[in-house]
């Protein structure tokens, strides 16, 4: 199993010739290496309803013939666009063909800027426990630190983390550090930072913050097997 990162919270992993995309922003993303164009994602997965999270879902979707999950208000918003989806909600999993999804809770907004000042609900932002070939990824979405992390963490070995880090929106180095011991990952890269001003980070300043040998950088376009 491959699983890359792409800037922001662009997360890919690909398995038993399947390509599953977090939270694909790639037009208007600054630091990916991806193109839309290049992308052929069988499962696009979104953690809540920001326009830097759901990006360019239904383009790719439509193209591809992609399923997209996320949380049902979320799932009903983009169905009703053309999209194939899957909707859950907090809590919930589901065996998927490619491998068990299961929402857990995150801390954040997740209004939709649909222009002209209009932004519309999609329900609950989420993290997602993926879990494929005895492996289990960790994406956190956008959220605050909050202690039932220690419940993730005791009820889900994780075998790979990604945290945001960026603060202002979403905890910071700190913060994400704590979340790190209550999850009790075995491995954790940082995301969801330097995108924008506002949440510039040295992705260092984290590691510094983890147990030695608990995390790692992950620039766009790296690969790791798991």
């Amino acid at each position: 199993m491959k699983v890359s990162f792409h800037g922001h919270a662009v997360v890919k992993v690909e398995t038993n010739g399947k390509t599953i995309l977090f939270d694909p922003f790639i037009n208007g993303n600054s630091l990916t290496d991806l193109k839309v164009d290049d992308i052929k994602p069988d499962v696009i997965i979104i953690t809540h309803g920001h326009n830097d999270h759901i990006g360019d879902t239904v383009e790719l979707a439509k193209k591809h013939d992609s399923l997209v999950i996320g949380i049902a208000e979320l799932a009903d918003y983009l169905g009703a666009k053309g999209v194939r989806t899957h909707g859950m909600s907090i809590g919930g999993a589901y065996e998927f063909e490619f491998g068990k999804v299961k929402l857990t809770p995150a801390f954040h907004g997740t209004g939709f800027n649909a222009g002209d000042g209009q932004i519309i609900y999609l329900g609950m932002p989420a993290g997602v426990l993926l879990t494929i070939e005895g492996k289990t990824i960790y994406h956190a979405g956008d959220t605050s630190v909050y202690s039932d992390m220690k419940l993730i963490g005791e009820r889900h070995p994780i075998d790979l983390a990604f945290l945001p880090i960026g603060d202002n929106f979403t905890m910071g180095p700190e913060d994400a550090a704590l979340a790190a011991t209550f999850l009790q990952a075995k491995q954790v890269v940082p995301i969801h930072y330097n995108t924008f001003p506002v949440i510039k980070q040295d992705p260092n300043r984290f590691i510094d913050l983890l147990e030695e040998g608990n995390g790692f950088i992950m620039e766009p376009g790296d690969e790791i097997e798991l």
